[in-house]
């Protein structure tokens, strides 16, 4: 039996199960669990009291990781992005990945940075998976301006991922791009599956599995994400467009079987947010390069004002006929939220041996402040003045096209 092993997931899991008692003890404004749990995982880790070590723990923080964008992409209706909502978020998208070729340009030519594509990637990214739990809780996610959230959210995510993919990976460009649309095939399969299938019987096992101790439809919603994880990895692509996939995919066959699965919904979510997914917070905090960021902490304020300036600020020019001015601002502070994206392009930067190691801690150390503030600043926003300002006009918002 591994000892060390299990004592690292003891210390994690303590960290995990007190996040909520802490959270709950200090005062307002409401520090989100996840800040929390990232606080903790540094103070128990090499970096800090050196309790736990995270080389026991990557599979099961991947598993976190991919259970983290399972629940985004669930959340993603793939029609929101025909909407205005979606066209919108590509557009604020397509504005932060100008501004941000730009700043990365100018690091560069100053000699601040030496690997300016995943740096320039990284300030595109929106954490919406990270972002989902806080959301939730504060109620942000009603109304349109919940749709317009979700869909920056969605598109700061796979646009990314997208472009890590065709952009970072060591093949081809012609590989890459067979390869992406080989995963897509696969769970384009996957989706359609139970209409050749017989959806009676489907229906029948769904309704069974549910309630039984079986529970068959928690086990293959596990089953699709590994799936879809280990085709991801084996094409050399980001295992969490794997994951948005296999949330995407869940989200389909819920329509297309008409089978209330708000009990697989609970139950994912009590696995996701209950296991796995805060043993990835905290061992992302276990492995914050801590003393670096303390010896440069000039690069990580210049970071974090940048995802803010790149990421952030074209919400307020693109969002400004359907949107009040204080939820532009509000979606300014959102969109430029974001964490895992950036652990995944710092590892990038520093296997390909061009990143400096201070601006790859500096890059993730401004993701983590990043949650901690911005969700905060969004929602004392949102509950100062939300009541008094009136939701888009019904006008302004036109259906699917």
């Amino acid at each position: 039996m591994d000892t060390k092993g299990l004592q690292a997931l003891l210390a994690v899991a303590v960290v995990a199960a007190l996040a909520p008692a802490i959270a709950a003890a200090l005062p307002k404004p409401k520090v989100p669990q996840i800040v929390i749990m990232i606080l903790s995982g540094i103070l128990i880790g090499p970096a800090v009291l050196g309790l736990a070590n995270t080389s026991s723990l990557t599979l099961l923080s991947n598993v976190g990781l991919g259970f983290l964008f399972l629940l985004a992409g669930y959340e993603l209706d793939p029609a929101l992005l025909r909407e205005r909502a979606g066209r919108l978020a590509i557009a604020g998208w397509c504005i932060s990945a100008v501004i941000a070729v730009g700043a990365a340009g100018g690091l560069t030519a100053i000699g601040y940075v030496r690997d300016y594509v995943p740096i320039g990637l990284a300030l595109t990214t929106t954490a919406l998976g990270t972002l989902l739990p806080i959301l939730k809780d504060n109620d942000l996610l009603a109304g349109q301006f919940g749709r317009y959230v979700l869909a920056a959210g969605a598109v700061g995510e796979v646009f990314p991922i997208l472009a890590i993919a065709l952009v970072l990976t060591r093949r081809r460009e012609f590989v890459t791009t067979a390869s992406i649309a080989l995963i897509c095939g696969a769970a384009l399969l996957i989706a359609v599956a139970p209409r050749f299938l017989g959806e009676q019987k489907l229906r029948a096992l769904i309704r069974q599995g549910q309630r039984a101790t079986a529970q068959t439809t928690l086990r293959w919603s596990f089953v699709l994400l590994l799936v879809l994880l280990v085709l991801a990895a084996k094409f050399g692509l980001d295992v969490v467009l794997g994951a948005v996939i296999a949330g995407v995919v869940l989200r389909s066959w819920s329509r297309w079987m008409g089978v209330d699965i708000t009990p697989l919904e609970q139950k994912l979510d009590a696995v996701g947010y209950g296991v796995f997914i805060p043993i990835f917070f905290v061992v992302s905090g276990m492995k914050l390069a801590i003393g670096t960021i303390i010896a440069n902490p000039l690069r990580l304020v210049v970071f974090l004002v940048l995802l803010l300036v790149v990421r952030g600020l074209p919400a307020l020019f693109v969002y400004r006929k359907v949107l009040p001015a204080r939820q532009r601002v509000e979606m300014t502070f959102i969109t430029a939220t974001t964490m895992p994206l950036l652990i995944a392009l710092a590892e990038i930067g520093l296997s390909d041996g061009v990143m400096l190691r201070a601006n790859a801690a500096a890059l993730v150390g401004a993701g983590v402040l990043s949650v901690l503030i911005y969700p905060l600043i969004a929602v004392a926003l949102a509950r100062r003045g939300r009541r008094s300002d009136p939701e888009p006009s019904a006008e302004a918002e036109p259906d699917a096209s």
